[in-house]
């Protein structure tokens, strides 16, 4: 009887022990935790994505200034997209995209294309030149000079090259600079122009089609920055960049005169002679005038992360500064403010209508 009792016992033990096991192995939570003397390191908390769209030109002081921000704050993350000026408002105005910040290589963008729907104000800080920039490896490298540059240009087995006017502010004051050269050295370069592209002009005035197509002697990129590497590889012997991108990638390069260089405020009105008609003939196209390089900065209605814009964009252009004039991009002496420049920015730019 005793070891008919002992089975009976036994068998319930064991029962009891399977049935607290099956509980346990679907409901694990149940399990006691032991203590440990290590515990786990908490999650990092998300962090704050700054997005930029901007101008290639100032992609190299940008890189630097974004290292420096994230070492001193670093929940936030800046996040660069270069393109060309035109097609980086047109993402924000057209395609309905999201950024924090817009930097063009040309101020009034902003104004002509993103006031009032889009932006509401915009800070004009930093200038440039433009130049004619080439290597060893370049035809007549040991010749040119800023005298006979346009010549060397038209020779025979010559290529040269400038970003696309429709997309690059760099494109269409290369177009600029080579109008006024035109009328300056009473020399054909329009008509080199005409010949190589399908420009058309008319004394200083030049009407620009979508697509804007070169030759094989006249290239074409959407980007001034994407004819580095040609001209890096010999495949390309000049090309007509920013004084601070030659500056940046130790090109050499020939400095432009006064009067088509575009470096010089005093002489907008001789600047203003030249016309170029973007997008020609279709509903969208934009004349837009001579005048001396000034960037321009904002930050677009659809940010959404306002207050963090602000922040950087104060560190841009307060520790930014000494990075843009060390890449060939100097600062204007004071910037200058337009429209309704938000409070945090006020004192650092010179508030102007």
């Amino acid at each position: 009887m005793r070891n008919i009792t002992l089975i009976i016992v036994t068998i319930l033990v064991v029962a009891i022990l399977a049935v607290a096991g099956l509980v346990l192995l679907l409901n694990p939570s149940q399990i006691p935790q032991a203590h440990s003397s290590i515990t786990s390191s908490p999650e990092k908390p998300n962090k704050t994505i700054i997005t930029i769209f901007h101008a290639g030109s100032v992609t190299s002081p940008l890189e630097v200034i974004k290292k420096a921000y994230e070492r001193g704050n670093p929940n936030v993350e800046v996040r660069l997209e270069a393109s060309g000026s035109v097609e980086a408002v047109k993402k924000i105005t057209e395609l309905g995209k999201r950024a924090d910040i817009l930097v063009s290589a040309d101020y009034y963008l902003i104004p002509s294309m993103m006031i009032p729907r889009h932006a509401d104000w915009y800070i004009i800080f930093a200038s440039n030149s433009l130049v004619l920039a080439y290597t060893e490896k370049s035809k007549y490298s040991s010749e040119v000079n800023s005298s006979n540059w346009y010549q060397i240009l038209a020779r025979d087995g010559v290529r040269f090259g400038f970003s696309d006017p429709n997309k690059d502010p760099c494109g269409y004051r290369s177009v600029i600079a080579m109008l006024l050269a035109s009328k300056l050295y009473n020399a054909s370069i329009s008509s080199l122009l005409e010949n190589e592209t399908n420009l058309k002009i008319e004394g200083t005035e030049a009407w620009v089609p979508d697509p804007f197509e070169g030759s094989e002697k006249v290239v074409i990129r959407p980007k001034s920055v994407e004819l580095l590497s040609m001209l890096e590889a010999g495949t390309l012997d000049y090309a007509f960049e920013y004084r601070s991108v030659a500056v940046q990638h130790n090109l050499k390069y020939v400095e432009l005169p006064p009067e088509i260089s575009l470096a010089s405020p005093e002489l907008a009105d001789l600047y203003s002679q030249a016309l170029v008609h973007l997008f020609a003939g279709k509903e969208n196209e934009q004349v837009v005038k001579g005048d001396a390089i000034a960037y321009g900065i904002t930050i677009p209605k659809i940010s959404e992360n306002r207050e963090a814009a602000l922040k950087f964009l104060r560190f841009l252009l307060t520790e930014g500064a000494r990075v843009f004039e060390e890449q060939g991009q100097p600062f204007l002496k004071k910037p200058i403010g337009i429209g309704n420049v938000p409070k945090e920015l006020r004192d650092l730019v010179e508030v102007k209508g």
